[in-house]
């Protein structure tokens, strides 16, 4: 079983990214089903997207970034920011970041 940890950070400010909904779905047979939703802590993290260990399969993992820009009064591009992505072994932990800015955003994989 794996385990999905993310962290929001506005270039931009240069300040952790606050608030941030952040929605984690698997693929199954019928489509995309919730695993969880959270939000983003002070520091801008979520330290587990779900409340077991995830087992191996493909998982999307999306961030709102397009409410969280409106709600500090700026304009962005991206309503959202999706990260699809596949586990392929139990037993490993993916810290999948995002990196924002109005108009852009990146990702890694981060430890």
């Amino acid at each position: 079983m794996s385990h999905i940890s993310t962290h929001i950070l506005d270039t931009s400010l240069g300040k952790p990214a606050a608030g941030v909904a952040i929605r984690l779905e698997r693929q199954t047979e019928n489509g995309w089903a919730l695993v969880q939703e959270e939000v983003t802590n002070a520091d801008g993290r979520v330290a587990s997207m779900a409340k077991d260990e995830l087992p191996p399969g493909r998982y999307r993992l999306t961030a709102a970034i397009g409410q969280w820009f409106a709600h500090t009064e700026r304009e962005t591009l991206y309503p959202l920011a999706q990260l699809d992505v596949v586990l392929p072994r139990s037993g490993d932990h993916y810290h999948l970041p995002f990196l924002i800015a109005p108009w852009g955003w990146s990702t890694y994989r981060g430890s």
